[in-house]
């Protein structure tokens, strides 16, 4: 009698039941995500709108995480910069992912120039302090969305090159290889069907660390002025405008942005291993 091989979802459902951990950081995401597409209808005033009688007040029941120098409610802006951080790490890691495991991939592979040539790029990027490059790019081209996510982009890039290589590179003598060039199929469809799929486990827990870090590094831009405009809410930007009532005791200015900020890292790096296990083909059994 044969056994069915079990679903993605039912693998899925494995692995969030078998880690309590796990289960809560992939909570903690659903949150985040949740957030970010409805947080900016269901916050109860305008994260823009400033009020000039009801300056730096501190939590209550009208305002649960106080209010700024200029009177806007710092729940609501904590809320919608969720949609702006999510969506300039995930457009990041998605762009550097998408670009980097072919090279590396194909590196590994082929070996030869188009392995020198690879591997150069990646030395000449990692080279650079990663965040002094981020901030050299976004001066260069201009403090916009487009171009943070492009900076953050570029300096993610070798860490998917390097990990996509290694993983070709030794695999790609291995007997599976060698019985599907035997087999007939080409070059692409080896490293599409066969090499592909056994470079997602590591490479998933590359995209949680370096989705904690693409977060990271848009609130660093806007933190020292070269990241997201002001009056926009983003962490980055909430934190450096509480900065300067710390002294004064206005904590919770920059408390609850930086707060916000520590939680979604700490979820994206918890979720590292979850990734893993999920994408790797030889734990679904």
């Amino acid at each position: 009698m044969s056994t069915r091989p079990p679903t993605w979802w039912s693998h899925a459902r494995h692995v969030l039941s078998d880690n309590p951990v796990t289960l809560v950081a992939a909570l903690m995401f659903g949150l985040l995500v949740l957030l970010a597409f409805i947080g900016p209808w269901v916050v109860p005033y305008d994260p823009l709108a400033s009020k000039a009688e009801a300056t730096l007040q501190p939590p209550s029941a009208a305002h649960w995480f106080g209010t700024d120098a200029l009177g806007r409610d710092i729940f609501s802006r904590v809320v919608v910069a969720t949609r702006l951080d999510l969506g300039i790490a995930v457009s990041a890691v998605v762009l550097s992912f998408a670009l980097g495991v072919p090279l590396g991939l194909a590196a590994g592979f082929f070996g030869g120039w188009w392995d020198r040539a690879v591997t150069r790029l990646s030395d000449t990027i990692m080279a650079f302090p990663l965040f002094v490059l981020a901030m050299g790019i976004v001066a260069a081209l201009g403090n916009t969305v487009g171009n943070i996510v492009l900076a953050t982009a570029v300096i993610n890039l070798p860490f998917y090159i390097r990990v996509a290589r290694a993983e070709a590179n030794i695999r790609r003598e291995a007997g599976w290889i060698e019985a599907a060039r035997l087999s007939g199929n080409s070059d692409a469809r080896i490293l599409a069907m066969h090499l592909f799929p056994n470079t997602l486990p590591p490479a998933m827990v590359q995209v949680s660390l370096n989705m904690g870090w693409a977060i990271l590094n848009a609130a660093g831009l806007s933190f020292i002025g070269l990241g997201v405009r002001p009056p926009e809410a983003e962490w980055g930007i909430l934190v450096a405008e509480g900065a300067q009532f710390i002294v004064s005791g206005e904590w919770w200015v920059s408390l609850f942005p930086g707060a916000a900020l520590m939680l979604a890292v700490f979820t994206f790096n918890l979720l590292g291993d979850a990734l893993r296990d999920l994408f790797d083909p030889r734990r679904r059994t």
